[in-house]
């Protein structure tokens, strides 16, 4: 996490930061919206389930919990899916999971049918969307990636500011079953986001130029490794570790003040329509606060610190939560709602972002599969442990305070830790250079020395030839130098490797400096 990763993607192939990637940014500025907002629109038919199968609220509220569970809890899944398939394939099987769950669940003749159809077969195929299409992301864009990722969480707040208001226009014209097959329907468009989906391939023309290479110097071409399904190698990572811990601490209170804002202003006395335009103020900002701060997070001097951009983020997020539990009226609802907005959207716009930055593409796979399984954990603990807690007390203050705290303590967590544990920092090729160079002079010094012990003469005819050496030798590097890229990077093994090999004498180059 104190580092940045290098993101590594097909083999000659860098990050396009546009051309098709701006398609790619539209389809997971769709899924996203349909990943995060489904679960709070289907909501709008829980009346007419009640109704309908004589349940109480409770039963119907665990549809939007086992959808949120199969979001998260099934990230392992969709990693290995993903490793073994691709993520074209992935998506567009799980756009018809989702809305084949839909259109099952219309025709339902119990709520059990409903929690199997619409929560366990519509959140997997939303789940097998929602990763793939930040794992597409994250190899179409590198130097732009935070202002993408901005944009793509967007999609959140906007498909809610959306499906609500068509979720409850379609359950008054048709009904909860018509309103079901036509929101499956709707669904069908996860496939079109998932055709978008182009893998990113080498060029062929430089491939047989390598290859010709390759053969012509009698280096044999190694086969690839296959890659690992699932791989757990990223919790040797510190930074890794320290950011679940922190997301998962996170969670617990990141998704409670939205559930239960809207019953904390019609416990101060007010009408049901202006106690729900709160949510709608909250959405509005959020829609504006996740690409802006996506802009922010790219600049030069922010970018390369995103890990405590993101701790200010929850710490602001944790703060609103803290403050906003002692509100007495409409009006400090209405500045608390302003400033969660804010706070919300900036965390949604970084949470991914720096998950990115701390593993690299080539791991981002199995990383956000890991990553949410244990957000999963924390999501079904998260609003019922409130719900709980609110019943014991029958004050909204405590539950706004819970939140607070448990979001103030990740924040601390990810900064503290990432300041105290995390010392490697990314190596320069500068350095690298200069290492070579002052090993050259190390070697020099050394050859002269065993000179000394020779006569004038062939001293005198030694220094000639090994002056010319040297000068070739420094023109060498400076042309390395100037000609060679900023990005690229020398491996350290094989720098030592080379500077170990048999010099013209016989002898072999001893230095300090060489031990790397």
């Amino acid at each position: 996490m104190g580092g940045v990763a290098v993101d590594v993607g097909a083999p000659g192939v860098k990050a396009p930061d546009g051309g098709w990637g701006w398609a790619v940014l539209a389809g997971c500025f769709v899924i996203t919206g349909f990943s995060y907002a489904f679960p709070k629109a289907v909501s709008v038919f829980f009346k007419e389930l009640i109704r309908e199968f004589d349940v109480g609220y409770s039963d119907t509220a665990w549809i939007s919990s086992i959808l949120l569970a199969m979001l998260y809890g099934t990230g392992p899944v969709c990693s290995v899916l993903v490793n073994r398939f691709g993520c074209r394939p992935v998506m567009m099987v799980g756009g018809l999971f989702a809305s084949l769950g839909m259109i099952l669940a219309s025709f339902s003749t119990s709520i059990i049918h409903i929690y199997l159809c619409t929560g366990v077969i519509t959140g997997l195929g939303l789940s097998l969307n929602f990763q793939p299409s930040l794992i597409m992301l994250n190899r179409y864009f590198s130097e732009k990636r935070p202002l993408a990722n901005g944009l793509s969480a967007a999609g959140s707040p906007v498909a809610l500011c959306c499906l609500s208001p068509l979720g409850q226009v379609l359950q008054y014209q048709y009904g909860w079953r018509g309103g079901f097959l036509i929101l499956g329907g709707l669904l069908l468009n996860c496939c079109v986001c998932g055709a978008l989906m182009k893998p990113l391939v080498a060029p062929k023309s430089k491939e047989l130029e390598e290859r010709r290479d390759k053969e012509l110097d009698g280096i044999e071409i190694k086969k690839k490794a296959k890659p690992k399904l699932l791989d757990f190698s990223v919790f040797k990572d510190r930074g890794f570790v320290i950011y679940t811990v922190a997301a998962s601490i996170m969670v617990l209170g990141l998704f409670v003040p939205p559930v239960f804002v809207v019953s904390y202003a019609k416990e101060l006395g007010n009408e049901d329509t202006k106690s729900a335009l709160l949510l709608t103020i909250l959405g509005f900002i959020d829609i504006f606060a996740r690409p802006t701060c996506g802009v922010i997070a790219g600049l030069k001097w922010v970018r390369p610190r995103c890990v405590y951009f993101f701790s200010f983020a929850m710490l602001f997020n944790g703060i609103a939560d803290l403050i906003g539990s002692q509100s007495k009226d409409y009006s400090a609802l209405v500045v608390f709602c302003i400033f969660f907005g804010i706070s919300y959207g900036m965390v949604g716009a970084l949470q991914f972002e720096v998950l990115m930055t701390i593993v690299g593409t080539e791991k981002f796979s199995s990383a956000i599969g890991l990553v949410l399984l244990m957000e999963a954990i924390a999501v079904l603990v998260g609003p019922p442990g409130a719900g709980r807690l609110l019943d014991a007390t029958k004050n909204y203050m405590y539950v706004f305070l819970l939140a607070g705290c448990e979001v103030v303590v990740s924040a601390v967590v990810l900064a503290t830790c990432n300041f105290l544990f995390i010392k490697i920092k990314p190596s320069e090729p500068a350095d690298t250079l200069e290492s070579i160079a002052l090993t050259d002079e190390c070697n020099t010094k050394m050859c002269g020395n065993r000179a000394d012990g020779k006569d004038d003469d062939e001293k005198g005819e030694m220094e000639e030839p090994e002056k010319a050496t040297n000068e070739e030798e420094n023109k060498d590097i400076e042309g390395i130098d100037d000609v060679r890229p900023k990005s690229v990077t020398v491996d350290s093994q094989e720098v030592e490797r080379f500077l170990k090999e048999p010099e013209p004498n016989g002898n072999m180059a001893a230095c300090p400096e060489t031990c790397l």
